[in-house]
Parts: structure tokens; sequence; C-alpha cells
């Protein structure tokens, strides 16, 4: 799968110490210019539906499992790599001092229809919500809050970084451009 971008968190001077490696999944589902997010009251950010995936598990069955339990996303399919996303954070639980984390990224179908969510106990604490949401509704929203929120997680980042990357690679090029380009 092709390199999206590779970064270091800013509170990282070195990548010395343990490291935890984990991999996750995160699926781009659009609708002309909407697009499938979570909305995270906690953070006050929109983020691509994914999470971690388990051992013994390829990233595909993690992309379903995940967008599955998180949204309620029924008949996945049509499912292509679109990136991975690569980052090395602070680690805060015992054990490692930095986390490198490997997002990949996938493009896929689903049934207009969601169903049920399985959200863990953290993610309803943290008030997390599947939502349809307008692609540059949510990158001018996630870059509001990076500017202006105290509240706001480490993802957001990666997740603003994606959507844009979205929008440059998968939305059509609407006419008014196409003519602007003649």
């Amino acid at each position: 799968m092709r390199l999206l971008k590779s970064t270091v968190y800013p509170d990282l001077t070195n990548l010395d110490g343990t490291i935890f490696h984990r991999k996750a999944a995160r699926g781009i589902i659009l609708n002309g210019e909407d697009i499938l997010m979570l909305y995270t009251e906690r953070y006050h950010d929109y983020t691509l539906p994914g999470g971690g995936i388990d051992d013994g598990e390829d990233a595909i069955e993690g992309l379903i499992r995940e967008l599955e339990e998180e949204t309620g996303a029924q008949n996945i399919r049509d499912i292509a790599e679109f990136g991975m996303y690569e980052e090395y954070r602070p680690w805060f639980k015992p054990g490692h001092d930095i986390v490198h984390m490997e997002s990949y990224c996938y493009v896929c179908t689903i049934d207009e229809q969601l169903g049920e969510t399985k959200l863990e106990d953290y993610e309803v604490k943290n008030g997390m919500k599947p939502v349809w949401m307008n692609i540059f509704e949510a990158i001018a929203h996630n870059e509001h809050t990076m500017a202006n929120s105290e509240k706001k997680g480490m993802s957001i980042e990666r997740e603003t970084f994606l959507l844009k990357r979205i929008v440059d690679e998968l939305l059509p090029v609407s006419q008014p451009e196409l003519k602007a380009a003649s």
C-alpha cells in the first residue's frame, strides 16, 4: 500500500525508547460530497471510522469489523486500497514510550441504511457517533478545532490530512473547475 505521509508528533524529540506497534484499518465511504464520519464530542472532531486490527486479523477483516461496530455499516463491499498514514506519537500506557501507528485506509461501499452500532464503553463515554457529513464542512470543522480548542486529540491532524487527500483524489472535478482548466 502506498505511503501517504509519515509524521512524528511534535512532543517527541527522538524515537529512542520502547515502541509499541499498532496497525489500524480506516474506511472511506463517500456519497457525493458526503462522507461517513465519526463525531467525538470529547475531542470535538470528525474522524474516519475504523480502528485497531486484532492479532491474527488481516486489515480487510479488521476494517469490516470496525465499520460494523462503529457505524452499523452493512454489506461492506468494493474495498480498494487508498493509502497508509504512518505516525509516531507519545504512548501514555505502561511498558512503552512511543506508539508507531500505521493507519491503512480503504475506500469502500456500504448499504445506505446503517444498522445498530456496537461501540465500546470508552467510545460511548467520549460521545462518539456515526454521522454523514459534507466533507468540506468536516475539514473546516477540524481546522477550527485544531486552531481554537484545548479539547483536540492527537488524531485530528491525521484525519484532516486524510480528508484533504480524499477531496483531491476521490471527489470528481466540478464543472466550473473543468471550464477553468480548458
